[in-house]
């Protein structure tokens, strides 16, 4: 198969030791990457088993398998993949082997030639030297080529998270075997020609390094949100029936809520509910302050499941019967991709907070800080973490930063 590779893609795909990490900015190719190493380790060694894995099953059905089907189907290779087994069968006795990485004690009961890990690094720091450590144990499959037994190999592709597990284990502690190659966005000649400034203008200055240069950088200390009292003041407030759309955390006594309107695309936060006791009480506070008002809720997508009054009706039941819209995705977005998309949208200037009506969400904004496993710590004390989250659901909903990956072009041959 030939195929123009950038030079990082290059010097990952010769490379012959047994630990490499490829760590690139978006839209680097670091997906492409992946896909043509696992196909390689097939293509060129019959009856090899590969395993691909990625933090969840659902980010395998979107993006890995995908991909991979996709190349394969471009090259005329044939193949079968048997989606309820999560296993895509070449010719030749080979295997590739799709995993998720977000329990490591289901990582059990196969072995493989070589394994290929996606976004690792988003996974906690534990968790990730625990599934790294056990994917390692899986690595064992003996290929012979020419009577000549071939090297078992793990490697990792992720974009930098600041300073955790890839940081830590290519960097800090870096010993014998591990190598890494890093891939700057610039090096991808077939992304937009302005790709990368359309990344500088929506993240924060502190992220530019990480996700343009593949650089590791301090994400996870101090205080998790960018948000300036100055910066980011408004004195807009609502007008009489102006439509009112609601970030809302839910809590046995002690929801919160975040109220934002929206004006020429940008969204202003001019009210807040602190400690209300249940949801049917945060119905009344809604209703009562907002009864002129088409009212949008944007939940905590996990209150579907549950109440906070009723075992019978979930919360998200009872909005609805109370005449709100519920825009609610499936399951809650990952913690990281949410902060991210508060702190890009106070980057730009599209989200401005009234701190006169809202001075739970300013103060925060401003106190919310990381834990010791790069987390926003939780407190149970107070509802830092819970104001925090309802406009976070409010803003990802709104103004989401979506990760883009890279750009491939057509394949050519084999």
């Amino acid at each position: 198969m030939q195929y123009n590779l950038t030079p990082p893609q290059s010097r990952m795909f010769a490379s012959t030791d047994p630990y490499t990490l490829f760590v690139a900015g978006f839209g680097a190719g670091k997906t492409f990457t992946l896909a043509m190493c696992a196909i390689r380790d097939c293509l060129e060694f019959p009856g090899a088993k590969v395993a691909c894995l990625a933090p969840t099953y659902d980010l395998l059905n979107l993006i890995s398998v995908p991909y991979i089907c996709e190349i394969l189907e471009s090259a005329k290779i044939p193949y079968e993949m048997n989606k309820s087994r999560m296993i895509l069968a070449l010719g030749e006795g080979n295997e590739i082997i799709f995993r998720s990485m977000d329990n490591p004690s289901r990582l059990v009961g196969w072995t493989v030639f070589r394994s290929h890990l996606d976004e690792i690094d988003t996974l906690a720091t534990d968790k990730a030297a625990d599934v790294w450590n056990k994917i390692i144990a899986r690595n064992r499959q003996r290929i012979y080529k020419g009577g000549v037994p071939q090297p078992n190999r793990v490697s990792a592709y992720t974009t930098p998270e600041g300073f955790k597990f890839c940081y830590s284990r290519w960097v800090k502690d870096c010993i014998p075997g591990y190598t890494m190659v890093r891939a700057r966005t610039a090096t991808n000649p077939h992304l937009p020609a302005d790709y990368a400034d359309n990344l500088r203008a929506t993240y924060p200055p502190q992220l530019v390094d990480a996700y343009l240069n593949g650089e590791f950088v301090n994400m996870t200390s101090g205080r998790v949100y960018i948000y300036d009292r100055h910066n980011h003041a408004t004195s807009y407030a609502r007008k009489p029936r102006e439509p009112v759309h609601v970030g809302m955390d839910f809590n046995v006594l002690n929801m919160s809520a975040a109220v934002f309107i929206q004006r020429d695309g940008k969204s202003y936060a001019v009210d807040e509910v602190s400690k209300a006791l249940d949801t049917p009480q945060m119905i009344d506070i809604l209703r009562e302050r907002y009864g002129d008002s088409k009212i949008t809720i944007y939940p905590d997508a996990s209150s579907k499941n549950r109440s906070s009054k009723s075992a019978s009706l979930s919360d998200l039941t009872l909005l609805r019967q109370a005449g709100f819209r519920v825009v609610s995705a499936s399951r809650n977005p990952a913690i990281k991709d949410r902060v991210i998309s508060v702190n890009s949208a106070l980057h730009s200037g599209i989200v401005s907070i009234n701190q006169d009506r809202c001075p739970d969400l300013t103060a925060a904004l401003e106190q919310q800080v990381y834990d010791r496993n790069g987390q926003p710590a939780k407190n149970p004390d107070d509802s830092v973490d819970d104001m925090c989250d309802a406009a976070g659901y409010y803003i990802y909903a709104v103004h989401p930063v979506v990760r883009r990956s890279a750009v491939a072009t057509t394949l050519r041959g084999f």
